[in-house]
């Protein structure tokens, strides 16, 4: 792997046999043992192997000390613990994010990035393979989509992190002082976390598990483009996960050229989702909106957002755009930017910019893909 370099792709070798193995990461704590038993061991192997992958973040088998040495040759021939295989990393300039591009058994990739603040350590992370939304400025959307993630390909990514964050000896060295653990995940990356749901929620209940990652839910945020039906099943949870939403325009007549799936739900369905989401469940929803200059940064659609949301329990992520090479989608300039979070909080509206991270190193969902591909 390679850091502050010229990104290329790096060939992988054929992964048949990876690709047969069976991932425990798929498998329930119940269909864990259900195996473990299987092979002739008792449960209390199953509990062990729980607590190496989940609390301990073990790599492989081999770092499973407390079983047998015959088990763990058995388990290293058939099982698998990390279903990912890194590519391509990158580190920014002022070494606080760090940017994966893992390779899936099947040879697909995804993404995932560690991003770091003053008393965060954010994982920014995917749910699938591309994605079908089509989005106009996303560098995930040209690809299309190429299949959903399993909840363990998405489990995996954030042990591979958390592995790093607890060992001190792992490359990179970034601003950080390890051992730490994560503190935050956004299921923001590639691909449409609604439109994997079964997949995702499954992670997500491993991952707030206390016999398992057990993070707290409040420390997780589903970002969604708008999926109606998808959001009023989400409030049916019980679980206080934060709820994001990528409106980037306040009318049809802009955001569907900007996010097409405007076409089905249409913008005041989603905010009358958004509206039954807060009732059911009391938790305050983000707005996220990519200013684009020219496009979507105007004083008067700043009105018209302020003027539709400001009766919701809710904030505004405003959020400075990582271009894609080429694209006609430009970021806004720091005083538009000024402006269109003044008037939004002249209209009472809690707004927030988002600090940018990783710009210099495709941190944008997407862009490390897209340009290892190239």
């Amino acid at each position: 792997m390679r850091y502050n370099q010229p990104m290329r792709a790096i060939h992988l070798q054929p992964q048949e046999a990876a690709e047969s193995k069976r991932s425990l990461l798929d498998l329930s704590r119940e269909e864990l043992t259900e195996y473990i038993t299987g092979l002739g061991e008792p449960k209390f192997r199953a509990k062990q192997i729980w607590d190496w992958i989940y609390k301990r973040y073990a790599p492989d088998f081999q770092a499973m000390t407390n079983l047998p040495k015959a088990l763990r040759e058995r388990l290293s021939q058939e099982a698998t613990v990390q279903p990912l295989t890194p590519v391509t990393q990158v580190v920014s300039q002022d070494r606080q994010t760090q940017k994966l591009l893992f390779a899936l058994p099947d040879g697909q990739t995804l993404e995932a990035v560690l991003m770091l603040y003053e008393r965060r350590r954010t994982l920014c992370i995917s749910s699938q393979v591309g994605c079908a939304m089509g989005c106009t400025f996303c560098a995930t959307a040209q690809g299309g989509l190429a299949r959903n993630l399993t909840a363990g390909e998405i489990l995996a990514q954030v042990l591979y992190f958390a592995r790093y964050l607890a060992d001190p000896s792992l490359e990179p060295a970034l601003r950080v002082e390890r051992p730490t653990t994560v503190t935050n995940i956004v299921f923001m990356g590639m691909g449409e976390p609604l439109h994997n749901y079964r997949q995702v929620w499954t992670a997500i209940r491993r991952l707030t598990d206390p016999d398992a990652f057990g993070l707290g839910a409040r420390h997780i945020t589903v970002s969604t483009v708008g999926l109606v039906p998808m959001i009023d099943r989400m409030a049916e949870e019980g679980l206080q996960v934060n709820l994001a939403v990528s409106l980037h325009a306040p009318n049809d007549e802009l955001r569907s050229q900007l996010v097409p799936i405007d076409q089905r739900y249409p913008v005041a369905d989603l905010l009358a989702a958004v509206e039954r989401y807060i009732a059911r469940t009391n938790r305050r929803v983000t707005f996220e909106y990519a200013l684009m200059q020219g496009i979507n940064d105007s004083p008067e659609l700043a009105v018209e957002l302020a003027q539709k949301i400001q009766h919701l329990l809710c904030h505004v992520n405003v959020i400075p755009l990582n271009p894609i090479p080429g694209s006609p989608f430009q970021p806004s300039s720091p005083e538009e930017t000024e402006r269109f979070v003044g008037i939004l909080r002249d209209h009472g509206i809690p707004t927030t910019v988002r600090l940018r991270r990783g710009i210099e190193i495709n941190a944008g969902c997407g862009q490390l893909r897209r340009a290892v591909a190239a």
